[in-house]
């Protein structure tokens, strides 16, 4: 058997989590492989809204088991209070939620650090949520890190060892340092870890495959704030793209199947950072209001404005993208006029290809199309699809190469359409 990758094509907020809540029946095993409580997965079904920020979002098909895999990076406090509200909802998490020994643990120290670091930067905010992954991901690169399976084995040195180091490093950046409220409830978050099953993922997953087993892999953020081909500076802190499913998980690259790639009938962003399609008008802060587009974990305002076909064929070539999903269609429901961004203009010269860097100088070369004016919330096949929107997913198709299998028409679970192909 061979593994499946699901991930975001933009700059996140995709709707990642309500396509792994969809797609988990038809596998075994999902599990997360990269990033932090900094993505917020949002799922709807049955009246209920859930937001998951480290669990893998096949978690409430019941019966199919959830890796969060070596890749990831985990905050024991935010995990045992989002573990909590799951059990209170009916899941029986312990019974069928795993976690690497190789995942690495953010300190309260490492939030202490990203508040510090982001202060520091000025003007060059990079916009972090504020939740330590940068700093947790540094130590790991700089061989300094505390992972899950520290727990079992001399973890008090260990951890005064991180903790003091960190300090020294507060200190030096002119920083107050006062753990004491942070360390108790951190170490109450260790304790809860104890009692989930804390496995060697590597060999997991591969054994499952050896078994025929089905697996998806989930990520989290999205291609465009991938730490080495996203619009760096203004980038997470791990490989977002479909390589990093293999150095998240222990997968060998043969061993990758179907890449789920995921997009918006628009885009957005959240935080600092380069936009070239963004709309400063009345008709970014009409996307924004009928999409409802404040960030899952932070509440944040995201910025708006048409797809980006240029940044859209880039990430669809980084990941091997076999099929596209498209989310948020019903957002577009009452436009007029559907604009998509198909080259650049950069220095008076006209590109598809995704520029070096795209903070300044970019001016989007605009394919205006017609809107479809139809509320398309209520529909269950694409034989309901008004022309016009057939015609916008016939384009898309066009431009970017891969056939967009699966359309959402609205938030809850229902309210996706698998297309005939």
């Amino acid at each position: 058997m061979k593994v499946d990758v699901l991930l975001g094509l933009q700059w996140g907020d995709e709707g990642k989590g309500k396509v792994v809540d969809v797609l988990t029946p038809r596998y075994n095993i999902v599990a997360r492989f990269q990033g932090g409580p900094n993505a917020g997965h949002t799922l709807e079904f049955e009246g209920h809204h859930y937001v998951l920020r480290s669990i893998p979002s096949g978690i409430f098909q019941r019966g199919q088991i959830n890796v969060i895999g070596n890749g990831v990076v985990l905050d024991p406090v935010l995990f045992m209070e989002e573990a909590n509200d799951l059990e209170k909802s009916g899941v029986d998490l312990k019974r069928i939620l795993k976690i690497s020994r190789k995942a690495h643990l953010i300190m309260p120290t490492h939030r202490l650090l990203d508040a510090a670091n982001e202060r520091m930067k000025g003007d060059r905010k990079v916009g972090t949520t504020g939740k330590g992954i940068g700093p947790t991901y540094t130590d790991k690169i700089s061989r300094h890190g505390l992972r899950v399976g520290d727990i079992a084995e001399n973890f008090e040195q260990k951890y005064q060892a991180a903790k003091q180091r960190h300090i020294a490093l507060l200190t030096s950046m002119g920083s107050e340092v006062d753990v004491t409220a942070l360390e108790a409830r951190w170490m109450q978050g260790i304790e809860y870890l104890k009692q989930f099953d804390i496995i060697d993922s590597e060999f997991f997953i591969n054994k499952q495959l050896a078994e025929g087993k089905s697996v998806l892999c989930e990520g989290a953020q999205g291609t465009m704030l991938d730490i080495d081909f996203g619009s760096y500076p203004f980038v997470t802190s791990s490989n977002t793209i479909c390589a990093g499913a293999c150095a998240g998980l222990g997968v060998a690259p043969r061993k990758i199947g179907e890449v789920y790639g995921i997009f918006k009938a628009y885009c957005t962003r959240v935080g600092a950072g380069p936009f070239p399609t963004e709309l400063f008008d009345e008709t970014g802060a009409e996307i924004r209001r009928i999409g409802h587009e404040y960030g899952a974990v932070t509440g944040r305002e995201r910025r708006c404005g048409w797809i980006d076909l240029v940044a859209l064929r880039y990430t669809i070539m980084l990941n091997g993208v076999t099929q596209l999903i498209m989310m948020k269609s019903d957002v577009l429901d009452g436009f007029d006029t559907i604009k998509a961004c198909d080259a650049y203009e950069v220095n008076g010269k006209v590109t598809r290809d995704f520029p070096f860097s795209i903070e300044q100088g970019i001016k989007p070369i605009y394919t205006e199309l017609p809107g479809w004016k139809t509320d398309m919330t209520h529909l269950t096949s694409e034989d309901q699809f008004p022309k016009a929107f057939s015609d916008y997913i016939a384009f898309l198709e066009e431009k970017l190469g891969v056939p967009i299998t699966i359309v959402s028409v609205g938030p809850d679970r229902q309210q996706t359409i698998i297309r005939k192909h």
